[in-house]
């Protein structure tokens, strides 16, 4: 009981260690809202409009920033589906297999009914001992959360949660909240911080000199560090925001940009990339109107993705998706709205002929867009 007892106590002391950062830039935020809203507009600010339009503006982007930060805390991050965890009978299968080869003939043979394109270095089915399943494409196993995560970017330790195909939308949107919530208010308190700066000369260093530019409040100090702190935020969110971009437009992952995935025929950096439109769409997803909103509307289920593959290959499904057990269990149990799946929508998921097959396409080409590979036409 002891030793069981003890690693209770270390795990609860770890999750209560992990709330640490979340719980550092809560109170940055809770600060920030008193010194700008109190100290900064209503101490400092004279003019009545000046006040009142910086007020409207900071909260409609404060709120959208607490939003998508709430989003990408508190969103579940998705484990795979259940036709991707191994039967017990698999289990039994290969606990009693003690060569390697046998074991990957047993994984390859249950590969066979999934939708899985990616292979280990070695070219050997993915496969996670911990979690006792055949990894869907994109998916790792976290050593923090030790689960299995779908499309897993990153464990970030400033949300206390797995960045990964559930939340990464809400992720992208906080870094772009956060950016324009620290630019705001470095646009708008420059003009106060220098009158506190300036207040005393370059040559003085004495407190009392510095505080002749504004109201003798403490409203001064709240200035001086709200503009420094918001202004070094702003660069180092500014470069994690530009990477990230960068990451959604080539469709990469953090841990893909790090290691390229492998398929059959090699690896390729680009096998998931299918233009910057449709890269896009993937996370943020069709409608136009709910991209800048934190609600859930990317793409697909998370354990299954189009790619650009070339090089057929005869064992695998004839689509991501398809009529395979995974894609249909994808509509059922998910912690996101489930919407039906639109044109566009299939276009993305699906290899369909206009994908597969151009215009001017031979009867040998389109023999071969039959063949159970995906062969969607690379945009980028």
């Amino acid at each position: 009981m002891a030793p069981s007892g003890s690693r209770s106590i270390r795990r609860g002391c770890k999750r209560v260690l992990y709330w640490i950062p979340v719980l550092f830039i809560a109170l940055i935020v809770a600060w920030s809202y008193y010194a700008y809203v109190l100290q900064l507009c209503i101490e400092s600010i004279e003019d009545t409009g000046e006040k009142v339009v910086y007020l409207l503006v900071y909260h409609v982007v404060f709120v959208l920033f607490v939003w998508a930060y709430w989003q990408t805390i508190f969103t579940r991050p998705l484990n795979p589906l259940k036709e991707f965890h191994l039967s017990h009978s698999d289990k039994e299968l290969l606990e009693r297999e003690d060569r390697g080869e046998s074991q990957q003939e047993i994984l390859r043979r249950i590969a066979r009914d999934l939708p899985i394109y990616t292979r280990t270095n070695s070219g050997a089915i993915r496969f996670c001992d911990r979690c006792q399943l055949l990894k869907p494409d994109r998916c790792h196993h976290c050593s923090v959360c030790d689960k299995c995560i779908l499309k897993m970017d990153h464990h970030c330790p400033w949300v206390n949660n797995c960045v990964g195909f559930s939340n990464y939308k809400y992720f992208m949107l906080f870094l772009a909240y956060s950016l324009l919530y620290c630019l705001f208010i470095t646009a708008t308190d420059l003009q106060y911080f220098i009158k506190f700066w300036t207040a005393g000369g370059k040559a003085h260093f004495r407190l009392k000199e510095y505080l002749k530019g504004l109201p003798d409040t403490q409203a001064k100090f709240h200035i001086l560090f709200l503009f420094f702190s918001a202004s070094m935020f702003s660069v180092s969110l500014a470069s994690l925001f530009i990477y990230h971009c960068w990451l959604v437009c080539k469709n990469r992952s953090t841990l893909e940009a790090v290691r390229a995935p492998v398929f059959r025929h090699g690896t390729d950096k680009n096998g998931f990339s299918l233009g910057f439109s449709k890269n896009f769409r993937q996370v943020f997803g069709d409608e136009v109107k709910f991209w800048p909103v934190p609600i859930f509307s990317s793409l697909g289920d998370g354990c299954s993705f189009p790619t650009c593959l070339v090089n057929l290959d005869p064992e695998l499904p004839s689509s991501p998706t398809g009529s395979n057990p995974a894609s249909k269990a994808a509509t059922e149990g998910r912690q996101f709205p489930s919407k039906p799946l639109r044109e566009s929508q299939s276009r993305l998921l699906t290899s369909t002929p206009s994908w597969s097959e151009s215009d001017g396409a031979t009867d040998k080409d389109k023999k071969g867009a039959s063949n159970p590979a995906i062969t969607i036409e690379n945009e980028a």
